[in-house]
């Protein structure tokens, strides 16, 4: 079985007992496959044959408690103490610069330990010198860092921890932004000397009086690198510049008192500004050239500048409603919506890991108050489809668009509709409404819990108070925690609006001013505090609203646009804008003057109460703090949590400016310490403003909403005060203030402020020219336009906008181009279409749309071509037929010609006549009744529509005979509606035949069950009008079938069927589910199921009377039953499946009292039979065959196996070679060489392999052919009265190992040869017997298993005696010892034989007296061994094993013994595989 797995899945997750898995991501050799995919058919088999074998395995997906992340659990039953894989901490997405470092970290949990690893979507993490993985120890978190980020590795990140009880996975997007500085400007900014931008007058100049954004681009121009070194070097010289103007008296003014930064946070970018010189120790957040955040704390007494790393968190956005799951259909547009649970002007879209930005593919849409967004995906295409994501802040969630194929071809290239998330339109808007309500809520307790801790804390904000003073310190600042981030529900909000110590998770920031108020601030986005501290005063009671920025952040954290909501945090560097000192004064710009008093100066506060405030006045509109000259070393130790006290209590103060510069002053301030007051929170704003985008020479409205009628407000633009004029209208109704611009200008494009009571609210106006059409000329254009068959029609239309406008025609969506029927005319101000000889079937819609950079704009017209209408359709339906009247009726042309019918045209022909008659003109309603007919003709009709352009074609009816007796049809069925004790309600159908005139009624008969006897419900007179009755006349109990008949003029018709029994009786309760439902058995085309019927329950559910099986497969929807009619049998065979396919199967069962619930399988069914391990069915499969060389060779091998298996061919444990045919079917499987060689010889070996199990079967090969002939043949004689033939061995020994010699003998005194040796596997052979005085000759033979070769002869032996006279001589006789001992003639060789076949070994041993020979194998005695063939002939010694194993691999060993000595020979016996 093969099937896709990826590398997450540990191999615990994939052991079968008893069976060999090979991985294809792990070995590629071993499974035959490439790496890929995931786990399918595997994984749909499991859980298919658990729901089976009772297994609990399976495979559970699980919601987690960390969003985003995806749980899947392998086992149902989780073993205690054990459990799956979750992120407690999950990846965050990230935004980051080319050429940086991108670090992704993960905390997972899980027993047993997880094992975590990191993949992308489009492309691999192989390479180790840019993707390295770690594992932090300390921490517990699992790192992804990516060294030098590019471009390429924008892409979605997946973080996968694993364990044998499960996996979760969770994903981050890494969005890579380009360098601002290419390679060769660092090379332009090394070669850059120091000394010479010291002493560069013109780049001091420029970098003085520009804006902080352009720092980094004069540094580029100018060959700076070290920008932080500059930075420094320019507060020094705003510092002597600003000491400069005032020696000489001139009050400076700080035009970068507005700083603008950009926060990049997971793809979206939010603007917020500081306005105001910053505290030197408050630690407020700013960007460093490369947006990176940091703290920064300036240190005016030291001159240094510390950048501190912090994060800067915006509020815990979520999604109330996530995009779901879109189905579209080709050409259809797809809409993705959510939900927020605050507001944010854009969030990021990103399709199959691309972000996407709105255009004509993509339309992104935000909702006015910012809650709703929406992504359209316009004309879907099949590859549009994959996985859409939506991104705000660090949160996000995905979800599919499937995009289906065109069912309907007739409709192709024609958009249909646009298709919603789950196929319905949820009512977003109404949830939009509850969460900003709810928000609104919050902020309004909030607000509430601020105002009575203010109540209920003013003693202890009395001795906050003085302990400030005391120790000469202002504020304190407690860094942010690892839970810092936007408070999580009201009660934790309001806990942290009144802590005056801040809270564990947030950055606090303590700011003391001059008029006595503190304000406590949360870089979260939270107010904590805000105290008035205000000497008792006349002067200073009636100014109450200066710094209550705490109150216009709460309130405006509600609005509806996000971005208003974040730019407040600005208002508490600038909430002084229209603020007032002690004396009620007020500077230029609202800014006030706050000095930190030392513990002397309070004291002295009441003698000289003008002096200070008057000397804190600032016509420039700066803000300045002041504090004692060791105010960074307290900064620091309330950094560390400790106390921020001053241990210097000189009486000198430092005054800070907006640029970060220093001046020394002495201020010395009379009186005691006045009592606190708490005032107002001031004005707020209830509705800011938001973004524009204005048309030009159109109407353009900015709209903010204050929460006091009574307040006036100005409107700046670019930093600029509006006046009304012609081109501005500034109108004010209550609380609400607008700013209208009449007939935008290019020039009116920029950034709006509404300033009122120190609050402001930013939008900005962005002014464009989209292509637009004249008025007049579009209404003109818009009316339809008509034109007859043949001539042409005009389509004229004047535009104007930015060029270049790109002009497109369309007829009913399709794009027209120019042709010989179309010419399309374009210009810059207008654009013509030319249709030529129209014809019918161009009537449609008529579209123009014209696009430029500023965006696109439609008009759509409608063309009529007029033609004579289509012919009348047929056939007629006679309505009535009788002897003196026949009325039928027809249906209208089905193409009117685009005008009414006016009349038809009517005319008669007697059926045998010639002639037609014309009836004359009928109203052009279609029925007709004929009076004049005569009783018993037959007559045909024909009939022609006519319009205002002519007369159609004629239709003509079928014969129609006047006042024959035509009865009417039989109804349909009657069907049982209801029933009841005392009555029964039963419906039918009309007759398809109604005899030729209409319907007058019915009648209505019934049976009782077992009965012959029909009786009437109804009288003859009182006919039945409609096609519904109720029977009251039955019997409660008792069983009836129905019957009924039709009548019309000519009478009654036929009856209809009897329809089923029904009891007279109440309706029952529908039946309860089914129980045990399970499936016995399976295979690829059918499966069985069985179940228990459900228990009655008396007046909750009632017996069931029969079943209904359904199934749907697993990518359909709809569910398909299988019996229409409902069985009674607790059991049902399921059968025409498609093999391998999932089915998911219910059953419902039913009775007289309706269906009941249904009840499913847990798991889908898959259609295939029940595992089976392999097995091979041939038993007489051959395991050796020999084949001549170039014949075929052909093995066939039966088996059985469920699943259907793998098959693999080896030769020799090696893949069969591509001349190898291999053809598979079910249950068999051959292999072919259509032409086979010598080097095709080897053991074929076949492995069927599936889940069950696996099975092998070896057949070996022999390709061979005759062998040739020994060489030359020699003989010998060793030993007398024997001969010893040699030759040379045949050319084919070496290819073929089973080849052997047979050796003939020729006696001369015969005539006939004879076999000496057959079998030899050497090339020579001892002769015995041999006589003295004949003469022999030899021949040679190789054979092997095809046959045998032509001999080879050998010399004569011997020279025949010749007959002499016989002569008696009696010889001295001399004894002759002729003993010896025993000594091998002829060793034993080394032999290598196959497993399986057979091997034989041999020698020749002499010796007298004849020596007694033993066989050893591994020093033990085989001569006793049946299994061993041993034989000594003449000295030839052999044995043969016939089947050769592992078992007889070893040193065998010969000896030879007699009475003379002793001889001993070995050899080694080898076995292949």
């Amino acid at each position: 079985m093969k099937t896709w797995l990826y590398e997450l899945i540990p191999d615990s997750a994939l052991q079968l007992a008893g069976f060999q898995v090979y991985r294809a991501d792990h070995d590629t050799e071993l499974s035959g496959k490439t790496k890929g995919g995931g786990f399918s058919i595997v994984h749909q088999y499991i859980q298919r044959f658990n729901g089976v074998s009772g297994n609990k395995s399976a495979a559970i997906r699980r919601r987690s408690k960390t969003p985003g992340v995806i749980i899947t659990q392998y086992v149902v039953n989780m073993p205690e103490g054990k459990s799956t894989p979750d992120f407690q901490c999950k990846p965050i997405p990230t935004t980051i610069k080319e050429g940086k470092l991108a670090v992704f970290k993960a905390v997972v949990t899980g027993d047993p330990k997880p094992e975590v690893s990191w993949r992308r979507s489009k492309g691999t993490i192989s390479d180790k010198d840019k993707f390295q993985s770690k594992y932090d120890e300390s921490t517990g978190e699992h790192i992804l860092e990516i060294h030098k980020v590019s471009a390429a590795e924008t892409d979605t990140y997946k973080c996968c921890a694993v364990n044998e009880y499960g996996k979760a996975v969770c994903t981050a997007i890494l969005t890579v932004t380009e360098a601002l500085t290419s390679p060769s400007d660092f090379r332009k900014l090394l070669r850059k000397s120091k000394a010479d931008v010291e002493t560069d007058e013109k780049f001091w100049d420029a970098m003085l009086n520009a804006d902080r954004k352009d720092y980094e681009r004069i540094c580029s121009e100018f060959g700076v690198a070290d920008l932080h070194l500059i930075l420094k070097k320019l507060e020094e010289k705003k510092k002597e510049r600003a000491q400069k103007k005032w020696k000489d008296g001139v009050i400076p003014s700080d035009e970068d008192a507005t700083e603008k930064h950009s926060l990049k946070s997971a793809g979206r970018t939010k603007d917020f500004s500081i306005k105001g010189m910053m505290q030197k120790d408050t630690g407020f957040s700013q960007f460093d050239q490369e947006g990176n955040l940091l703290k920064t704390g300036l240190n005016q007494v030291d001159e240094e500048v510390n950048f501190l790393l912090t994060e800067f968190k915006l509020s815990n956005v979520d999604f109330v409603i996530k995009i779901q799951e879109v189905k579209a259909q080709e050409r259809e547009d797809a809409l993705f919506e959510c939900v927020l649970t605050h507001p944010l002007p854009r969030i990021t879209w990103m399709g199959k890991g691309n972000v996407l930005e709105n255009g004509e593919k993509y339309s992104i849409t935000v909702s006015d108050h910012k809650l709703i967004h929406r992504l359209l995906i316009n004309d879907c295409k099949q590859s549009d489809k994959g996985i859409y994501t939506a991104g705000a802040g660090v949160t996000s969630c995905s979800a599919w668009l499937v995009v289906e194929a065109e069912s309907d071809h007739a409709s192709a290239g024609k958009k249909t509709a646009t298709t919603l998330a789950g196929g319905a339109r949820i009512d977003l808007e109404k949830v939009a409404k509850e969460q900003q309500i709810k928000v609104r809520e919050e902020m309004e307790k909030i607000l509430a819990a601020v105002k009575a801790k203010h109540e209920e804390g003013q003693l202890k904000e009395e001795k906050t108070l003085a302990s400030c003073g005391k120790d000469g310190e202002m504020g304190g600042v407690t860094g942010p925690g690892k839970n810092s981030g936007a408070v999580k529900d009201k009660a934790a909000k309001a806990s942290a609006l009144s802590d005056p110590t801040g809270s564990k998770g947030k950055t606090n920031v303590k700011t003391s001013r001059g008029d006595g108020t503190e304000i406590t601030l949360d870089v979260s986005r939270c107010v904590t505090k805000e105290v008035q501290l205000v000497p008792d005063d006349p002067k200073n009671k009636k100014h109450t609203r200066s710094g209550q920025a705490d109150f216009d952040k709460v309130t405006e954290s509600s609005s509806k646009r996000a971005d208003v909501e974040f730019n407040q945090f600005q208002t508490f560097a600038t909430s002084q804008d229209e603020a007032t000192d002690s004396d009620g004064n007020k500077d230029s710009t609202g800014s006030v003057k706050c000095p930190r008093h030392t513990k002397k100066e309070w004291k002295q506060h009441t003698s000289d109460p003008g002096r200070d405030s008057n000397e804190n006045e600032d016509s420039a509109g700066q803000v300045k703090y002041s504090s004692c000259s060791k105010q960074s070393q307290q900064a620091q130790k309330a950094v560390n949590g400790e106390s921020a006290g001053s241990k210097d209590h000189n009486e000198c103060d430092e005054t800070e400016d907006a640029n970060g510069s220093a001046t020394q002053s002495r201020r010395r301030r009379q009186g005691p310490l006045i009592e606190d007051a708490v005032i107002d929170p001031g004005v707020q704003f209830i509705c800011g403003l938001s973004d524009v985008s204005a048309i030009i020479n159109e109407t353009a409205e900015l709209a903010c909403k204050l929460s006091s009628e009574d307040c006036e407000g100005a409107w700046f633009r670019d930093g600029k005060k509006i006046s009304p004029d012609a081109n501005f209208s500034i109108t004010k109704d209550g609380a609400i203030h607008k700013l209208v611009i009449i007939g935008c200008k290019e020039e009116h494009a920029g950034k709006y402020r509404f300033e009122a009571d120190g609050r402001k609210t930013v939008a900005m106006i962005n002014v464009k020219d989209p292509p637009r059409f004249d008025p007049e000329n579009l209404r003109a254009f818009t009316e339809p336009v008509t034109v007859k068959v043949g001539h042409n029609s005009i389509f004229k239309v004047h535009f104007f906008g930015h060029e270049p406008i790109k002009i497109q025609w369309y007829k009913d969506g399709e794009e027209l181009q120019d042709d010989n029927n179309t010419k399309i005319e374009k210009s810059p101000s207008h654009s013509c279409l030319l249709l030529r000889r129209c014809q019918r079937k161009d009537t449609g819609e008529i579209k123009i749309k014209l696009k430029n950079e500023h965006g696109f704009i439609e008009a759509i017209s409608q063309l009529i071509v007029l033609d004579k209408p289509t012919s009348p359709l047929g056939p007629a339906e006679v309505t009535e037929s009788s002897a003196t009247c026949i009325e039928f009726r027809w249906r209208p042309p089905k193409d009117d010609g685009g005008s009414p019918v006016i009349n038809y045209i009517m005319e008669r022909q007697q059926v045998g006549r010639n002639t037609w008659k014309k009836m004359g003109d009928i109203p052009g309603v279609p029925i007709y009744r004929d009076t004049g007919v005569e009783h018993g003709r037959k007559y045909c009709y024909r009939i022609r529509a006519v319009t205002a352009e002519g007369t159609s074609e004629e239709m003509k009816t079928d014969e129609i005979q006047a006042g024959t007796l035509a009865f009417p049809g039989p109804p349909a069925t009657p069907k049982v509606v209801s029933a009841y004790d005392d009555c029964i309600n039963i419906s039918w159908t009309s007759p398809s035949n109604s005899g030729g005139s209409r319907i007058l009624g019915y009648i209505l008969e019934k049976r009782k069950k077992g009965s012959n006897l029909w009786t009437v419900v109804n009288a003859l007179d009182e006919l039945i009008k409609e096609k519904k009755y109720a029977v009251k006349d039955v019997v409660a109990g008792l069983e009836y079938e129905f019957r009924v008949t039709a009548i019309n003029l000519s009478g009654a018709g036929e009856y209809s069927n009897p329809s089923e029994f029904v009891f007279a009786r109440d309706p029952k309760k529908p039946p309860g589910k089914v129980t045990s439902l399970k499936v016995t058995e399976t295979s690829y085309n059918h499966l069985v199921l069985t179940w228990t019927k459900p228990e009655e329950k008396p007046e909750i559910q009632d017996e069931a009377k029969g079943y209904f099986v359904e199934i749907r497969q697993a990518e359909c929807l709809e569910w398909s039953r299988c019996n229409p009619i409902p069985i009674i049998t607790t059991s049902f065979a399921v059968k025409g499946l498609k093999s391998m396919d999932m089915y998911w199967v219910r059953v419902i069962a039913t009775n007289d009292g309706g269906e009941g619930a249904p009840e499913e399988l847990p798991n889908y069914v898959l259609a295939m039979p029940s595992p089976v391990r392999p097995k091979f069915t041939n038993h007489k499969m051959k395991s050796f065959m020999v084949v001549r060389a170039g014949n075929s060779v052909r093995i066939t091998v039966n088996f059985e196996a469920s699943p259907q298996p793998d098959i693999m061919w080896v030769k020799d444990n090696v893949p069969v070679t591509k001349r190898v045919t291999i053809s598979n079917s079910d249950g068999s499987s051959q292999l072919l060489i259509p032409s086979s060689e010598r080097s095709d010889s080897g053991i074929y070996s076949i492995l069927v392999k599936n889940l069950a199990g696996q099975e092998t079967f070896s057949t070996e090969v022999r390709v061979t052919d005759d062998p040739k002939p020994p060489g030359p043949v020699d003989l010998e004689e060793n030993v007398p009265g024997t001969v010893t033939v040699i030759w040379e061995p045949s050319p084919d020994e070496k290819r073929d190992d089973r080849l052997h010699y047979t050796v003939s003998k020729l006696d001369s005194t015969k005539h006939t040869w004879s076999t000496v040796a057959d079998r030899l596997f050497n090339n020579k052979f001892t002769v015995c017997n041999i006589m003295h005085g004949r003469e022999y000759n030899f021949r040679v033979y190789a054979k092997n298993d095809m046959g045998i070769s032509a001999p080879s002869e050998s010399p004569t032996w011997g020279m025949e005696k010749k007959k002499e006279k016989f002569v008696v001589s009696i010889p001295n006789r001399k004894d002759c010892d002729l003993r010896c001992a025993p000594t091998f003639i002829v060793p034993l060789k080394l032999h290598t034989a196959p497993k399986g076949y057979e091997c034989y070994m041999s020698c020749a041993v002499k010796g007298n007296p004849k020596p007694r020979v033993t066989w050893y194998q591994n020093h033990i005695s085989l001569n006793t061994n049946t299994n061993y063939y041993i034989s000594d002939t003449c000295g030839v010694c052999s044995m043969l094993i016939l089947h050769v194993g592992p078992r007889d691999m070893g040193e065998y060993t010969i000896i030879a013994e007699n009475a003379l000595g002793r001889a001993e020979c070995s050899t080694v016996l080898s076995v292949r595989e």
